[in-house]
């Protein structure tokens, strides 16, 4: 919503069409998997339950990875592994992608208020072209150091 309310174009899937209600209502576009939002994207944001959800957005056969323009960048907000994270770095690496890793703490509430706490692992140059994005959720970002630090 943050991002919207910036005045940015967004993309969006959610399991459960339902969940995405009020940004669709907002003007962001809904996609049917995550490889439509990859498509239409030069970032892409995502933040799921637990590490298997993580690679089945990214790794699976709707993925953002069988997608991802060369030359975008994914963001990962999911508290997951760092073995994972690494994992999709790499794979984002081999597309001419970048990957940033970036759990957050403080909850639903946290991403509502823009009170997140949000430590990010990967590229630093990277890191450095979302950190705009990142000061629309928070204040309160660290850089961890490369892919998986931020887990």
């Amino acid at each position: 919503a943050h991002i919207l309310k910036a005045g940015y174009n967004v993309s969006v899937y959610n399991r459960t069409k339902e969940k995405a209600k009020e940004l669709i209502d907002m003007g962001a576009i809904w996609c049917s998997n995550p490889k439509e939002v990859a498509e239409k994207s030069d970032i892409v944001f995502t933040i799921v339950g637990f590490p298997h959800d993580v690679e089945e957005v990214y790794l699976g056969e709707n993925g953002v990875l069988k997608a991802i323009k060369k030359g975008s960048i994914i963001v990962d907000m999911t508290t997951s592994e760092p073995s994972l994270a690494q994992r999709v770095y790499e794979e984002a690496k081999k597309i001419g992608a970048s990957s940033i890793d970036a759990p957050v703490s403080g909850g639903d509430v946290g991403a509502k208020n823009g009170t997140l706490a949000i430590m990010a692992g990967g590229d630093k140059e990277t890191y450095e072209k979302v950190f705009p994005f990142f000061e629309l959720m928070n204040k309160n970002i660290a850089y961890m150091g490369k892919a998986g630090a931020g887990q």
